[in-house]
């Protein structure tokens, strides 16, 4: 929750509970305007411009990996929805969560799921810290 976005206020980010090794979780996420009230769906606007948003996930210590489950009209990721599997390995790390608007989605420019040369523009970062176990 980051009620004044680029302000001074950190974020707050709530993780409980520890990922089990080598298993696959089926995941989803939910966006949401909460200085709005009623609170305000994003995941609408993501889906209508689907097209023009793709979520990137970055994992360290090699502790998952993601897959994208939802494409736009073109067959290119979205990543509303996804799997994330854990390795073998246990510890701990972060996962970074990133939108970015306008990212190489084309035949010739597809970044699959490669933040390093997607290019656009970030909307949205988040970072969570997690444990495998």
């Amino acid at each position: 929750q980051d009620l004044d976005g680029d302000g001074p206020n950190a974020p707050v980010v709530l993780v409980s509970g520890a990922l089990a090794a080598n298993t696959t979780y089926s995941g989803s996420l939910e966006l949401l305007n909460e200085t709005e009230s009623p609170a305000e769906s994003i995941n609408e606007e993501i889906e209508e411009e689907d097209d023009e948003h793709q979520f990137f996930y970055q994992v360290t210590n090699s502790l998952a990996t993601f897959d994208y489950v939802d494409f736009d009209d073109d067959s290119n990721p979205v990543g509303l929805e996804f799997t994330v599997t854990t390795s073998a390995t246990t510890g701990t790390g972060a996962i970074t969560i990133t939108l970015l608007h306008e990212p190489s989605k084309n035949a010739s420019g597809v970044s699959d799921g490669d933040i390093t040369n997607a290019g656009g523009e970030t909307d949205i970062q988040a970072v969570f810290n997690i444990s495998v176990e």
